[in-house]
């Protein structure tokens, strides 16, 4: 193959060229509002997970020059490093925002993005969010358009090329340096669904954090002159062939690139849980209302799983009653035995006291999942299906569709805000109301800020406090 027929070439050109100006409005909104929401999660983790503690610590006891900030803990570490602590926090909560077809891209290129605008400086609103927008954007394209066969896990296996051209575009890299830190990202592009599927590991709320950390890497080192590969995505051994047996969609990759962004498709979460689980949250939440079914009312609730929910339930006693809070998370049981129990979820029901909880546990041993292969997930997550019976005799049942964050109740600013007050009221340092409200207002308006990273100032734990 030529080399300069690439992919990598096409989108490092898509990454160098784009301006502001070009970003349709929608783009615009998705990018300002995935700022904020990934700053908002990030925050949360820092003060839900007790996970991310350890992370934290060894980043600022590591140190370093003071280039960016460790969000939640104050402190100004390296940029790498800062990428390493943010982007961890981002995704540890599951509750960052995901494309319609699942995957997360924000926490990521977010995560790299404000990472490197720190470090450089000087860096406006309009770039910063320009910056996003093509993350987000060769997120998409690269996600949808390969045969994914639930092996690879794709937020970190296509996220370190969307970070790292969000990265480049940061540091105005040229195309040729574009392609290279392309190229450079490679080194990080990794990671299995066993990392999804399995129990009692750290790394599945983490990963985001290596992935960020590496397109900073990438974007700083094509910056001095090291170079990519040539052939990234389509050479012999390259990443199309490797990953995806060379079942990949080179035209729809291309398709509308430069004009049609399509991070304006961003999702953004409700409940802090794997997104394949909401629609049953949403539909036990539903029910419940609906019918007045009170907690003590319910007999047994099935839920009917495709193949990815199967996981989610096996081994099912396990779920039912899982040892951390990444594992509930990823729990379809539990995270349906909470909002049964709870009539509902929020931020705060997922703590070290809810893994504990009497009433949640009971509720989970009520869970029953029935296999239904015709809710296997494809391309688009499927609407998930389930019963409740009540004690009196009584059955009633629903599918989770109109899901709130799902593209047919997406959340707007007035949701994003409140979703960011409540995250940013619970990091380590909790952030002033005066200062919450400020942050929001940025946000909204960051196309008019000078400097993006007046944002992070304003949320920074070192002046929170």
């Amino acid at each position: 193959m030529n080399t300069d027929t690439d992919l990598c070439h096409a989108f490092a050109h898509h990454v160098a060229e784009t301006r502001f100006e070009h970003l349709p409005p929608a783009a615009v909104e998705a990018a300002k509002q995935a700022i904020l929401d990934t700053l908002g999660v990030t925050l949360a983790a820092s003060g839900m997970e007790p996970a991310v503690r350890a992370l934290a610590d060894l980043v600022l006891e590591t140190g370093g020059r003071a280039e960016s900030t460790v969000l939640g803990f104050g402190g100004k570490v390296p940029a790498a490093a800062a990428a390493l602590a943010n982007g961890a926090m981002a995704h540890c909560l599951d509750f960052d925002s995901q494309t319609p077809w699942g995957a997360h891209a924000d926490s990521s290129v977010v995560s790299t993005a404000l990472a490197l605008a720190e470090r450089v400086g000087g860096v406006s609103g309009k770039q910063l969010i320009t910056a996003v927008a093509i993350g987000q954007d060769l997120f998409a394209r690269l996600r949808c358009n390969v045969g994914w066969k639930q092996d690879w896990n794709l937020s970190s296996v296509v996220g370190a090329f969307a970070a790292a051209g969000a990265g480049a575009h940061v540091l105005g890299l040229p195309r040729a340096q574009a392609a290279h830190a392309l190229g450079i990202a490679s080194m990080q592009s990794s990671g299995t669904m066993e990392v999804i599927f399995g129990i009692g590991s750290d790394l599945r709320g983490m990963y985001a954090g290596f992935t960020s950390q590496g397109a900073v890497l990438a974007a700083l080192l094509a910056a001095r002159g090291i170079t990519g590969i040539g052939t990234l995505f389509e050479g012999r051994a390259g990443i199309f062939n490797v990953y995806f047996g060379g079942q990949y969609a080179r035209d729809k990759m291309l398709d509308g690139l430069g004009t049609d962004y399509l991070g304006a498709t961003t999702l953004f979460k409700a409940w802090p849980a794997v997104g394949n689980v909401h629609t049953y949250i949403h539909a036990t939440v539903e029910l419940m209302q609906e019918h007045r079914i009170a907690a003590r009312d319910i007999e047994r609730i099935r839920v009917f799983v495709g193949d990815f929910h199967q996981r989610m339930c096996t081994p099912l006693d396990t779920r039912r009653a899982p040892a951390t809070l990444v594992d509930a998370k990823f729990s379809l049981p539990f995270c349906v035995a909470l909002a049964a129990a709870k009539g509902g979820m929020r931020i705060s029901d997922f703590s070290a006291k809810a893994l504990k909880d009497p009433e949640v546990l009971a509720m989970a041993q009520l869970i029953e999942p029935v296999e239904d292969s015709s809710l296997d997930w494809k391309l688009k997550i499927p609407d998930g299906r389930m019963e409740i019976t009540t004690r009196d005799g009584r059955s009633f049942e629903r599918v989770g569709h109109s899901v709130p964050g799902s593209q047919e109740a997406p959340m707007d600013w007035d949701g994003i805000a409140a979703k960011f007050s409540a995250c940013a009221a619970v990091a380590a340092v909790p952030v002033p109301a005066d200062r919450i409200a400020e942050a929001i207002r940025i946000a909204r308006t960051l196309e008019d800020q000078a400097d993006a990273t007046t944002l992070v100032r304003v949320v920074d734990a070192a002046h929170a406090a």
